[in-house]
């Protein structure tokens, strides 16, 4: 299990609806109904510090995410971490999200915990 479905598996505790999708593979999905988003990322690079162009071009795509709350997250890496989820956050600002959190998470036990304790309303 990845990153994101623990992420959801957590939130869904909390007794919320979660709908995931793949910014890379999943194409016309609107974020306007949504009123939390999570967003992760697989760092880029040989020593990380960016984030896929798919990233971008999703968020552009996706509808209104302007003043929406949001949490960032890329996986622990050897090299780059904190440079892709600094790239992250910054790409999710520019589209104006309001982000709430961020972190580099090492598991996906981590995740679910997270996703458990994330004030998604």
């Amino acid at each position: 299990m990845g990153l994101s479905k623990a992420i959801a598996r957590g939130i869904e505790k909390q007794g919320n609806q979660v709908d995931t999708f793949d910014g890379q593979r999943d194409a016309n999905i609107k974020l306007t109904i949504y009123q939390y988003i999570v967003l992760g990322a697989e760092p880029v690079g040989t020593f990380g510090g960016k984030v896929p162009d798919a990233i971008r071009t999703f968020l552009a795509s996706s509808g209104m995410v302007a003043g929406k709350k949001a949490y960032a997250f890329v996986p622990k890496a050897t090299f780059g971490a904190a440079k892709s989820l600094a790239a992250l956050m910054k790409c999710m600002e520019g589209e104006g999200m309001m982000l709430k959190s961020s972190d580099i998470l090492r598991s996906v036990t981590e995740a679910e915990e997270i996703g458990k304790r994330l004030h998604v309303n």
